[in-house]
């Protein structure tokens, strides 16, 4: 399994989203991570890094614009909302059959698809979306 995962600016939700994929399924797939409006080799937010590594997870990041190579190589493309999802049906509609929202991949459900956003937040704020990633991910191969 090779993982894609898209938020805004590929600064918070998506590497921390990857981190803890690579941290807990490294054997089972890879993940990646890129942004729908990245500035390119930009660092985590210092929060983001913060709390993976009060987890014990690593985190080596320069953010991402999402690209067409990002796509073709990711079995799954998951991303932290359903606009980003939408957008990327939009520019991608050859890929549109592996786009799926993080929570509609993992609840299979169609309401409530958005991971919060915890950019601009304190820690705090990023310890919630830690959380909700962190459990979100943990059910990825336990349906």
């Amino acid at each position: 399994m090779k993982v894609l995962f898209i938020c805004t600016g590929n600064t918070c939700r998506s590497p921390m989203a990857a981190a803890i994929f690579n941290d807990r399924w490294s054997e089972k797939g890879q993940a990646r991570s890129a942004g729908l409006f990245a500035t390119e080799g930009q660092e985590a937010a210092l929060n983001a890094s913060s709390v993976l590594n009060e987890h014990g997870i690593e985190i080596q990041h320069q953010s991402s614009q999402v690209k067409k190579e990002d796509m073709n190589w990711a079995t799954h493309i998951l991303t932290m909302t359903l606009a980003h999802k939408e957008m990327l049906m939009n520019y991608f509609p050859e890929a549109s059959d592996k786009i799926f929202t993080l929570k509609e991949y993992v609840h299979h459900s169609e309401h409530d698809l958005d991971v919060i956003d915890p950019f601009g937040g304190d820690l705090e704020v990023y310890k919630m979306t830690f959380s909700e990633l962190d459990h979100l991910i943990s059910r990825i191969f336990k349906d």
